[in-house]
């Protein structure tokens, strides 16, 4: 089983440098596994490249949709957000040497991951990278 954070994939939808290799990647694993807040940073990422002008109105709510499609058939697992989970992120950030950066939203990709047994997280977030070994993960770019 895999797990990509919501930046790999928004770039499953979006061109940006590395997409091509997203895409490839996601096709070969079949299905990917996330936590369930990914699928609203991802909307976000395509509401954000609305504003920014990177996508007109049809655009986005055309790659929107396709999004939600691919949801509902299952290309992407959404890991639920649980009381537990919560409470063992927090717990890992307390834990942290001051040494290693990471956003709360990061440590919860990588607690749900350790959670669910999955071993190896796709990202390009350097910091999600470095902090990972402490969640007992390994977070690797393409």
């Amino acid at each position: 089983m895999s797990y990509f954070d919501s930046a790999y994939i928004a770039k499953f939808y979006v061109d940006e440098p590395e997409s091509d290799a997203v895409r490839r990647l996601a096709e070969t694993l079949g299905r990917v596994h996330c936590c369930a807040l990914g699928r609203v940073e991802v909307a976000g990422v395509f509401h954000r490249k609305w504003r920014e002008g990177a996508f007109s109105k049809r655009e986005f709510h055309e790659v929107s949709a396709q999004f939600t499609d691919d949801c509902a058939a299952g290309l992407w697992i959404w890991l639920s957000v649980t009381d537990r989970l919560v409470v063992n992120a927090a717990e890992s950030l307390r834990t942290l040497s001051k040494r290693i950066t990471i956003c709360s939203a990061d440590a919860l990709h990588l607690a749900c991951a350790r959670e669910h047994g999955l071993r190896r997280v796709y990202t390009n977030d350097k910091h999600m990278i470095r902090a990972a070994p402490v969640f007992g993960i390994e977070a690797m770019g393409i």
